[in-house]
């Protein structure tokens, strides 16, 4: 099975010391649009081709927090076309990853906001979402209105 083709790595999630900092942050110095804020430990926005994710890092794992030891990227996501197509990936992917030195780290699910997605690990661990988004995926950049 060939993997289905993506629109590229327009989803990024970081972990964050502070939320309203960093919210303050995007809104006023990139003009980044709240689009969904489930609750208070989570904010997504978007440029309007894009989707970034803050959440903010728990407080027991704040207090042992060492910036010179931790990584706050905690996943990016390639954008696929439909819920039909993550599924596609991830049969695409399944019988190879392995071998390939990454591994599935989350199946196929249903989000809160009408996404879907499954995660997966490349060689060094790094989290990568193939995500159906419903407002960035409907996107074409780059693209005639006929395509």
């Amino acid at each position: 099975m060939t993997v289905p083709h993506h629109r590229g790595l327009r989803h990024l999630a970081l972990r964050v010391i502070d939320l309203p900092r960093s919210r303050r942050f995007y809104e006023e110095l990139l003009d980044m649009q709240v689009v969904w804020e489930p609750d208070p430990e989570n904010v997504y926005f978007s440029s309007g081709v894009d989707n970034l994710a803050l959440h903010q890092i728990s407080k027991t794992e704040l207090d042992s927090y060492d910036p010179s030891k931790t990584q706050l990227l905690d996943h990016m996501g390639v954008i696929l076309d439909s819920p039909y197509t993550v599924d596609q990936m991830y049969q695409a992917i399944l019988p190879k990853i392995a071998s390939l030195g990454g591994r599935i780290t989350k199946e196929p699910k249903q989000h809160r906001d009408g996404s879907y997605s499954f995660y997966f690990a490349d060689p060094d661990g790094n989290q990568i979402q193939a995500l159906y988004e419903p407002t960035v995926s409907k996107l074409r950049i780059g693209l005639s209105n006929e395509d």
